[in-house]
Protein backbone atom coordinates (compact mmCIF):
# COMPACT_ATOMS: atom_id res chain seq x y z
CA UNK A 1 0.00 0.00 0.00
CA UNK A 2 1.27 3.37 -0.96
CA UNK A 3 1.35 5.79 1.95
CA UNK A 4 0.21 9.39 1.26
CA UNK A 5 2.99 11.91 1.24
CA UNK A 6 2.85 15.39 2.82
CA UNK A 7 2.84 16.81 -0.70
CA UNK A 8 -0.25 14.81 -1.68
CA UNK A 9 -2.07 15.85 1.48
CA UNK A 10 -1.36 19.51 0.79
CA UNK A 11 -2.42 19.09 -2.82
CA UNK A 12 -5.77 17.67 -1.72
CA UNK A 13 -6.42 20.32 0.95
CA UNK A 14 -9.05 22.96 0.20
CA UNK A 15 -7.56 26.24 -0.98
CA UNK A 16 -9.29 28.21 1.76
CA UNK A 17 -7.72 26.03 4.46
CA UNK A 18 -4.30 26.58 2.99
CA UNK A 19 -4.79 30.34 3.05
CA UNK A 20 -5.90 30.24 6.68
CA UNK A 21 -2.94 28.08 7.68
CA UNK A 22 -0.40 30.13 5.75
CA UNK A 23 -1.75 33.59 6.69
CA UNK A 24 -3.25 33.58 10.17
CA UNK A 25 -5.26 36.73 11.01
CA UNK A 26 -3.15 39.28 12.81
CA UNK A 27 -4.40 39.83 16.35
CA UNK A 28 -5.30 43.29 17.52
CA UNK A 29 -2.96 44.75 20.11
CA UNK A 30 -4.17 47.69 22.18
CA UNK A 31 -2.59 50.00 24.69
CA UNK A 32 -4.40 52.21 27.23
CA UNK A 33 -7.15 54.39 25.78
CA UNK A 34 -7.88 52.12 22.80
CA UNK A 35 -10.90 49.95 22.02
CA UNK A 36 -12.40 48.65 18.80
CA UNK A 37 -14.30 51.93 18.51
CA UNK A 38 -12.20 54.61 20.25
CA UNK A 39 -8.73 56.11 20.64
CA UNK A 40 -8.13 58.58 23.49
CA UNK A 41 -5.64 61.38 22.77
CA UNK A 42 -4.65 63.93 25.41
CA UNK A 43 -3.60 67.56 25.11
CA UNK A 44 -2.83 70.63 27.19
CA UNK A 45 -3.08 74.16 25.83
CA UNK A 46 -3.11 77.71 27.24
CA UNK A 47 -6.77 78.63 26.93
CA UNK A 48 -6.04 81.27 29.57
CA UNK A 49 -2.97 83.19 30.74
CA UNK A 50 -0.24 85.17 28.93
CA UNK A 51 -0.06 82.74 26.00
CA UNK A 52 -3.82 82.39 25.56
CA UNK A 53 -3.58 83.42 21.90
CA UNK A 54 -2.09 79.96 21.36
CA UNK A 55 -5.25 78.37 22.75
CA UNK A 56 -6.67 78.40 19.24
CA UNK A 57 -4.19 75.65 18.31
CA UNK A 58 -5.93 73.30 20.73
CA UNK A 59 -9.36 74.40 19.48
CA UNK A 60 -8.32 73.79 15.87
CA UNK A 61 -7.18 70.29 16.80
CA UNK A 62 -10.51 69.59 18.50
CA UNK A 63 -12.30 70.77 15.36
CA UNK A 64 -10.06 68.59 13.20
CA UNK A 65 -10.90 65.47 15.23
CA UNK A 66 -14.60 66.32 15.00
CA UNK A 67 -14.20 66.29 11.21
CA UNK A 68 -12.30 63.00 11.27
CA UNK A 69 -14.97 61.39 13.46
CA UNK A 70 -17.76 62.55 11.17
CA UNK A 71 -15.86 60.93 8.31
CA UNK A 72 -15.69 57.58 10.11
CA UNK A 73 -12.64 57.96 12.31
CA UNK A 74 -9.26 56.29 11.77
CA UNK A 75 -9.42 52.63 10.76
CA UNK A 76 -12.98 52.64 12.09
CA UNK A 77 -12.12 54.15 15.48
CA UNK A 78 -13.36 57.57 16.65
CA UNK A 79 -10.93 59.94 18.33
CA UNK A 80 -11.74 61.05 21.87
CA UNK A 81 -9.65 64.23 22.12
CA UNK A 82 -9.32 65.40 25.72
CA UNK A 83 -7.76 68.86 26.08
CA UNK A 84 -7.20 70.74 29.34
CA UNK A 85 -6.27 74.35 30.03
CA UNK A 86 -2.86 74.69 31.69
CA UNK A 87 -2.66 78.50 31.52
CA UNK A 88 0.93 78.20 30.21
CA UNK A 89 1.90 77.43 33.81
CA UNK A 90 4.23 74.43 34.30
CA UNK A 91 2.76 73.24 37.64
CA UNK A 92 -0.70 73.27 36.09
CA UNK A 93 0.61 71.35 33.08
CA UNK A 94 1.98 68.66 35.40
CA UNK A 95 -1.40 68.40 37.13
CA UNK A 96 -3.34 68.14 33.88
CA UNK A 97 -0.93 65.64 32.30
CA UNK A 98 -1.10 63.37 35.34
CA UNK A 99 -4.88 63.48 35.01
CA UNK A 100 -4.71 62.58 31.33
CA UNK A 101 -2.32 59.68 31.91
CA UNK A 102 -3.51 58.29 35.23
CA UNK A 103 -7.26 59.02 35.19
CA UNK A 104 -8.27 59.44 31.55
CA UNK A 105 -5.72 56.80 30.49
CA UNK A 106 -4.99 58.30 27.09
CA UNK A 107 -2.99 56.36 24.53
CA UNK A 108 -0.76 59.35 23.86
CA UNK A 109 -0.66 63.14 23.93
CA UNK A 110 -0.55 65.39 20.89
CA UNK A 111 0.87 68.89 20.51
CA UNK A 112 1.11 69.83 24.17
CA UNK A 113 2.07 73.49 23.89
CA UNK A 114 5.00 75.47 25.23
CA UNK A 115 8.66 74.96 26.05
CA UNK A 116 8.47 75.57 29.83
CA UNK A 117 5.30 73.51 30.12
CA UNK A 118 6.61 70.56 28.12
CA UNK A 119 9.88 70.72 30.03
CA UNK A 120 7.90 70.21 33.23
CA UNK A 121 6.34 66.94 31.97
CA UNK A 122 9.20 65.64 29.82
CA UNK A 123 10.70 63.28 32.38
CA UNK A 124 7.30 62.09 33.62
CA UNK A 125 6.11 61.16 30.13
CA UNK A 126 9.27 59.23 29.43
CA UNK A 127 9.23 57.46 32.81
CA UNK A 128 5.61 56.46 32.19
CA UNK A 129 6.43 55.53 28.57
CA UNK A 130 3.56 57.57 27.16
CA UNK A 131 4.06 58.92 23.62
CA UNK A 132 4.43 62.71 23.74
CA UNK A 133 3.74 63.30 20.07
CA UNK A 134 4.76 66.36 18.08
CA UNK A 135 5.17 68.83 20.92
CA UNK A 136 4.09 72.37 20.01
CA UNK A 137 7.44 73.97 20.75
CA UNK A 138 10.63 74.33 18.75
CA UNK A 139 13.12 73.78 21.56
CA UNK A 140 16.15 71.96 20.23
CA UNK A 141 16.19 69.45 23.09
CA UNK A 142 13.09 67.56 21.90
CA UNK A 143 15.20 65.77 19.29
CA UNK A 144 16.66 63.33 21.83
CA UNK A 145 15.65 59.80 20.77
CA UNK A 146 18.26 58.14 23.00
CA UNK A 147 17.67 60.11 26.19
CA UNK A 148 13.93 60.72 25.78
CA UNK A 149 12.55 58.13 23.35
CA UNK A 150 8.90 58.93 24.14
CA UNK A 151 8.98 62.61 23.09
CA UNK A 152 9.11 63.76 19.46
CA UNK A 153 9.31 67.26 18.00
CA UNK A 154 7.45 68.80 15.08
CA UNK A 155 8.42 72.30 13.96
CA UNK A 156 11.87 73.65 13.02
CA UNK A 157 13.92 74.12 16.15
CA UNK A 158 14.59 77.56 17.59
CA UNK A 159 18.36 77.35 17.36
CA UNK A 160 18.24 76.62 13.63
CA UNK A 161 15.88 79.58 13.20
CA UNK A 162 18.39 81.70 15.11
CA UNK A 163 21.09 80.59 12.66
CA UNK A 164 18.88 81.75 9.78
CA UNK A 165 18.39 85.17 11.38
CA UNK A 166 22.11 85.52 12.00
CA UNK A 167 22.92 84.66 8.38
CA UNK A 168 20.42 87.26 7.19
CA UNK A 169 21.96 89.93 9.45
CA UNK A 170 25.50 89.12 8.34
CA UNK A 171 24.45 89.35 4.69
CA UNK A 172 22.38 92.52 4.99
CA UNK A 173 23.81 94.49 7.92
CA UNK A 174 27.28 93.13 8.67
CA UNK A 175 28.17 95.92 11.09
CA UNK A 176 24.95 95.81 13.04
CA UNK A 177 24.34 96.62 16.66
CA UNK A 178 21.85 93.96 17.68
CA UNK A 179 19.24 93.83 20.42
CA UNK A 180 17.49 90.52 21.22
CA UNK A 181 14.19 90.28 23.08
CA UNK A 182 13.70 86.79 24.51
CA UNK A 183 11.60 84.94 27.07
CA UNK A 184 13.63 84.15 30.18
CA UNK A 185 13.35 80.36 29.96
CA UNK A 186 14.55 77.48 27.79
CA UNK A 187 12.41 78.69 24.88
CA UNK A 188 13.88 82.19 24.73
CA UNK A 189 17.42 81.11 25.55
CA UNK A 190 17.31 78.60 22.69
CA UNK A 191 16.67 81.44 20.23
CA UNK A 192 19.40 83.59 21.81
CA UNK A 193 21.92 80.76 21.57
CA UNK A 194 20.96 80.16 17.93
CA UNK A 195 21.57 83.79 16.99
CA UNK A 196 24.89 83.87 18.86
CA UNK A 197 26.10 80.61 17.33
CA UNK A 198 25.02 81.80 13.89
CA UNK A 199 26.99 85.01 14.28
CA UNK A 200 30.04 83.06 15.40
CA UNK A 201 33.00 85.36 15.92
CA UNK A 202 30.70 88.33 15.38
CA UNK A 203 28.42 87.48 18.31
CA UNK A 204 29.75 90.66 19.96
CA UNK A 205 27.42 92.50 17.59
CA UNK A 206 24.72 91.71 20.15
CA UNK A 207 24.92 94.69 22.47
CA UNK A 208 21.59 94.32 24.27
CA UNK A 209 20.13 91.05 25.57
CA UNK A 210 16.68 91.85 26.91
CA UNK A 211 14.83 89.06 28.73
CA UNK A 212 11.21 89.21 29.86
CA UNK A 213 9.08 87.08 32.18
CA UNK A 214 5.69 85.77 31.11
CA UNK A 215 4.26 87.51 34.18
CA UNK A 216 5.52 90.93 33.03
CA UNK A 217 2.72 93.35 32.06
CA UNK A 218 4.69 94.77 29.11
CA UNK A 219 8.09 94.76 27.41
CA UNK A 220 8.06 98.52 26.86
CA UNK A 221 11.15 99.16 28.97
CA UNK A 222 13.16 96.59 27.02
CA UNK A 223 12.30 98.29 23.72
CA UNK A 224 13.14 101.74 25.03
CA UNK A 225 16.44 100.36 26.33
CA UNK A 226 17.38 98.91 22.94
CA UNK A 227 16.79 102.22 21.19
CA UNK A 228 18.80 104.05 23.85
CA UNK A 229 21.67 101.59 23.42
CA UNK A 230 21.87 102.40 19.72
CA UNK A 231 20.63 99.08 18.39
CA UNK A 232 19.89 99.15 14.66
CA UNK A 233 18.80 95.48 14.42
CA UNK A 234 16.04 94.05 16.60
CA UNK A 235 15.56 90.28 16.90
CA UNK A 236 12.09 89.85 18.43
CA UNK A 237 11.46 86.31 19.70
CA UNK A 238 8.47 87.07 21.91
CA UNK A 239 5.27 85.05 22.05
CA UNK A 240 2.37 86.87 20.33
CA UNK A 241 1.35 89.05 23.29
CA UNK A 242 4.87 90.41 23.81
CA UNK A 243 5.82 90.40 20.13
CA UNK A 244 2.82 92.68 19.48
CA UNK A 245 3.74 94.96 22.37
CA UNK A 246 7.29 95.27 21.08
CA UNK A 247 6.17 96.14 17.55
CA UNK A 248 3.73 98.73 18.82
CA UNK A 249 6.22 100.32 21.27
CA UNK A 250 8.95 100.58 18.60
CA UNK A 251 6.49 102.54 16.44
CA UNK A 252 5.49 104.77 19.36
CA UNK A 253 9.08 105.83 20.03
CA UNK A 254 9.91 106.07 16.30
CA UNK A 255 12.58 103.39 16.48
CA UNK A 256 13.09 101.83 13.05
CA UNK A 257 15.70 99.07 13.21
CA UNK A 258 15.95 96.10 10.88
CA UNK A 259 13.26 94.10 12.69
CA UNK A 260 13.43 90.29 12.60
CA UNK A 261 10.43 88.54 14.13
CA UNK A 262 10.55 84.85 15.04
CA UNK A 263 8.01 82.36 13.74
CA UNK A 264 6.36 82.03 17.15
CA UNK A 265 5.13 85.62 16.95
CA UNK A 266 4.48 86.19 13.25
CA UNK A 267 0.77 85.34 13.08
CA UNK A 268 -1.12 88.16 11.36
CA UNK A 269 -4.19 87.49 13.48
CA UNK A 270 -2.54 86.86 16.84
CA UNK A 271 0.31 89.39 16.77
CA UNK A 272 0.41 91.79 13.83
CA UNK A 273 -3.21 92.93 13.96
CA UNK A 274 -3.01 93.73 17.70
CA UNK A 275 0.28 95.57 17.02
CA UNK A 276 -1.20 97.52 14.11
CA UNK A 277 -0.47 96.24 10.61
CA UNK A 278 1.06 99.57 9.60
CA UNK A 279 3.55 99.23 12.47
CA UNK A 280 4.68 95.82 11.21
CA UNK A 281 5.62 96.96 7.71
CA UNK A 282 9.01 95.67 6.51
CA UNK A 283 9.46 93.19 9.37
CA UNK A 284 11.39 90.04 8.36
CA UNK A 285 10.40 86.56 9.56
CA UNK A 286 10.52 82.89 8.59
CA UNK A 287 7.83 80.35 7.72
CA UNK A 288 7.41 76.62 7.22
CA UNK A 289 3.63 76.78 6.72
CA UNK A 290 1.52 78.55 4.12
CA UNK A 291 0.25 81.79 5.58
CA UNK A 292 -3.54 81.90 5.07
CA UNK A 293 -3.43 85.67 4.44
CA UNK A 294 -1.11 85.29 1.44
CA UNK A 295 -3.08 85.56 -1.84
CA UNK A 296 -0.35 83.55 -3.55
CA UNK A 297 -2.16 80.45 -2.19
CA UNK A 298 -5.67 81.46 -3.25
CA UNK A 299 -5.83 78.67 -5.86
CA UNK A 300 -3.90 76.16 -3.75
CA UNK A 301 -5.89 73.02 -2.98
CA UNK A 302 -4.36 72.74 0.48
CA UNK A 303 -5.60 76.21 1.42
CA UNK A 304 -9.02 75.53 -0.13
CA UNK A 305 -9.40 72.37 1.94
CA UNK A 306 -8.25 74.14 5.13
CA UNK A 307 -10.66 77.02 4.50
CA UNK A 308 -13.54 74.57 3.99
CA UNK A 309 -12.53 72.83 7.24
CA UNK A 310 -12.52 76.14 9.11
CA UNK A 311 -15.88 77.19 7.64
CA UNK A 312 -17.58 73.95 8.69
CA UNK A 313 -15.85 72.83 11.87
CA UNK A 314 -14.32 75.98 13.41
CA UNK A 315 -16.32 78.92 11.97
CA UNK A 316 -15.52 81.13 14.96
CA UNK A 317 -11.78 80.64 14.37
CA UNK A 318 -9.67 83.45 12.91
CA UNK A 319 -8.57 82.59 9.36
CA UNK A 320 -5.74 85.13 9.60
CA UNK A 321 -4.18 83.26 12.53
CA UNK A 322 -1.57 80.73 11.43
CA UNK A 323 -2.16 78.93 14.75
CA UNK A 324 -5.26 77.44 13.17
CA UNK A 325 -3.13 76.09 10.34
CA UNK A 326 -0.72 74.57 12.87
CA UNK A 327 -3.50 72.81 14.79
CA UNK A 328 -4.85 71.33 11.55
CA UNK A 329 -1.35 70.10 10.61
CA UNK A 330 -0.85 68.47 14.00
CA UNK A 331 -4.08 66.55 13.49
CA UNK A 332 -3.07 65.39 10.02
CA UNK A 333 0.34 64.21 11.24
CA UNK A 334 -1.09 62.21 14.15
CA UNK A 335 -3.66 60.74 11.74
CA UNK A 336 -0.83 59.49 9.53
CA UNK A 337 0.89 57.86 12.51
CA UNK A 338 -2.30 56.14 13.66
CA UNK A 339 -3.07 54.92 10.15
CA UNK A 340 0.40 53.40 9.96
CA UNK A 341 -0.24 51.65 13.29
CA UNK A 342 -3.27 49.80 11.92
CA UNK A 343 -4.61 47.52 14.67
CA UNK A 344 -1.31 47.53 16.59
CA UNK A 345 -2.22 50.48 18.81
CA UNK A 346 0.20 49.98 21.66
CA UNK A 347 2.15 52.93 23.01
CA UNK A 348 5.35 51.27 21.80
CA UNK A 349 4.09 50.97 18.25
CA UNK A 350 2.74 54.53 18.21
CA UNK A 351 6.26 55.79 18.95
CA UNK A 352 7.75 53.39 16.41
CA UNK A 353 5.47 54.77 13.68
CA UNK A 354 5.97 58.40 14.77
CA UNK A 355 9.66 57.74 14.09
CA UNK A 356 8.83 56.19 10.71
CA UNK A 357 7.65 59.11 8.57
CA UNK A 358 9.17 59.17 5.10
CA UNK A 359 8.70 62.22 2.88
CA UNK A 360 5.28 62.80 4.41
CA UNK A 361 3.79 65.94 2.91
CA UNK A 362 1.27 68.15 4.67
CA UNK A 363 -0.97 70.18 2.34
CA UNK A 364 -0.32 73.37 4.33
CA UNK A 365 3.47 73.22 4.57
CA UNK A 366 5.46 75.27 2.07
CA UNK A 367 6.26 73.53 -1.23
CA UNK A 368 9.33 71.32 -0.87
CA UNK A 369 9.00 70.78 2.88
CA UNK A 370 8.50 67.13 3.79
CA UNK A 371 8.37 65.42 7.16
CA UNK A 372 10.99 62.75 7.82
CA UNK A 373 11.74 60.90 11.04
CA UNK A 374 13.68 57.82 12.05
CA UNK A 375 14.76 56.01 15.18
CA UNK A 376 17.69 58.42 15.39
CA UNK A 377 15.94 61.58 14.15
CA UNK A 378 13.01 63.07 16.06
CA UNK A 379 12.96 66.39 14.16
CA UNK A 380 10.32 66.07 11.40
CA UNK A 381 10.54 69.57 9.87
CA UNK A 382 13.94 71.11 9.23
CA UNK A 383 13.44 73.89 6.67
CA UNK A 384 12.06 77.42 6.59
CA UNK A 385 11.70 80.24 4.08
CA UNK A 386 12.15 83.94 4.75
CA UNK A 387 9.38 86.49 4.28
CA UNK A 388 8.84 90.26 4.54
CA UNK A 389 5.65 91.94 5.74
CA UNK A 390 4.25 94.38 3.20
CA UNK A 391 1.94 96.12 5.63
CA UNK A 392 -0.90 93.83 4.54
CA UNK A 393 0.59 90.35 4.17
CA UNK A 394 3.75 88.29 4.33
CA UNK A 395 5.67 87.96 1.05
CA UNK A 396 8.03 85.00 0.78
CA UNK A 397 11.48 85.43 -0.72
CA UNK A 398 14.56 83.30 -1.32
CA UNK A 399 14.82 79.53 -1.18
CA UNK A 400 14.22 76.99 1.58
CA UNK A 401 16.85 77.17 4.33
CA UNK A 402 17.79 74.51 6.85
CA UNK A 403 19.54 76.67 9.44
CA UNK A 404 22.61 74.46 9.70
CA UNK A 405 25.83 76.13 10.74
CA UNK A 406 28.68 76.02 8.20
CA UNK A 407 30.89 73.00 8.85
Amino acid sequence: MKHPTRRSILAAAPAAALVLNAWPARAKDYGPGVTDTEIKIGNTAPYSGPASSYGTIGKAQAAYWKMVNEQGGINGRKINFISYDDGYTPPKTVEMIRKLVEQDEVLCTSATLGTPTNSAIWQYMNQKKVPQLFVATGATKWNDPKGHPWTIAFQPNYQSEGHVYAAYILANKPNAKIGVLYQNDDFGKDYLKGVKDGLGAKATMIINEAPYETTDPTVDSQIVGMKAAGCDVFVNTGIPKFAAQAIRKAAEIDWKPLHILSSVGNSVGAALKPAGLENAKDIISDFYLKDPTDPAWQNDQGLKDWTAFMDKYYPEGDKTDVGNVIGYCFGQTVTQVLKQCGDNLTRENVMKEAANLHDFTLPMTLPGIKLNTSASDFAPIKQVQMAKFSGERWELFGSLLNGNLPS
